[in-house]
């Protein structure tokens, strides 16, 4: 592979890490903000994990940003 071949690749790599840290990102917050609204709804953690498929304890965690 040639030089400027190599170069536009790993153009190409950041560029999709990039795109995907922030899609990531975007999720996290979705996740934190939906689970906080069911709290605030009255809904215990266990609840929401049970909901979910996560342990409460972690559902905790996602909540406080960790």
């Amino acid at each position: 592979m040639g030089d400027a071949a190599r170069t536009k690749a790993l153009q190409s790599a950041r560029k999709a890490q990039a795109e995907y840290d922030k899609a990531l990102d975007k999720a996290r917050t979705t996740r934190r903000t939906s689970f906080e609204r069911a709290q605030a709804a009255g809904s215990s953690l266990r609840e929401i994990g049970e909901a979910v498929g996560l342990h409460w304890t972690t559902v905790r965690e996602i909540i406080k940003g960790k």
